[in-house]
């Protein structure tokens, strides 16, 4: 028998999140407030119903883009890009490509467009939904973000998502 499941639909400039709890001050070189970022991004996953593969590979492609820190700036290749995934203006709104949840939200429903994505390296899945100049760019944070996926899974914090 066949099962549908449907992703729930998230508006990304309805929510944002905020973090509390012992949020680690370190991880595999990564501090407190890249951490925060991480779990955020990790609850916006979790809240579409997104595996664990797909979280760590949104967690290391923002630590591919923006160093997990939300930036308002871009670069000579996309000079509009801005927050934890560098998203240019056709991703959406400022305000919500600025917002970590927001950001994060858009990087996942552009993810989960990618066929077969379990099949394929993860920094192949991010560059087919990045597109960046080099697809083997995110390769290098793989074992870093599987690091700070595992110690925000066993850290004692909560994400709460409210309205915007």
């Amino acid at each position: 028998m066949l099962a549908w499941v449907l992703q729930p639909r998230i508006e990304p400039w309805e929510q944002t999140a905020t973090v509390t709890g012992d949020v680690p001050s370190g991880v595999a070189g990564w501090d407190r407030e890249q951490l925060t970022n991480a779990a955020i991004i990790l609850q916006a996953g979790a809240d579409l119903g997104l595996s664990d593969r797909d979280r760590t590979i949104a967690v290391m492609t923002a630590m591919g883009e923006s160093s997990l820190i939300v930036v308002d700036f871009g670069d000579d290749a996309g000079p509009d890009s801005r927050g934890l995934f560098q998203q240019r203006t056709g991703w959406g709104p400022y305000e919500v490509r600025m917002d970590a949840y927001g950001s994060a939200v858009l990087f996942y429903q552009a993810l989960d467009d990618v066929a077969a994505r379990d099949g394929m390296a993860p920094t192949i899945v991010a560059h087919t939904v990045q597109v960046n100049q080099d697809p083997y760019h995110y390769e290098s944070y793989w074992d870093d973000a599987v690091a700070v996926v595992a110690a925000l899974d066993a850290a004692q914090i909560a994400v709460e998502v409210a309205p915007a």
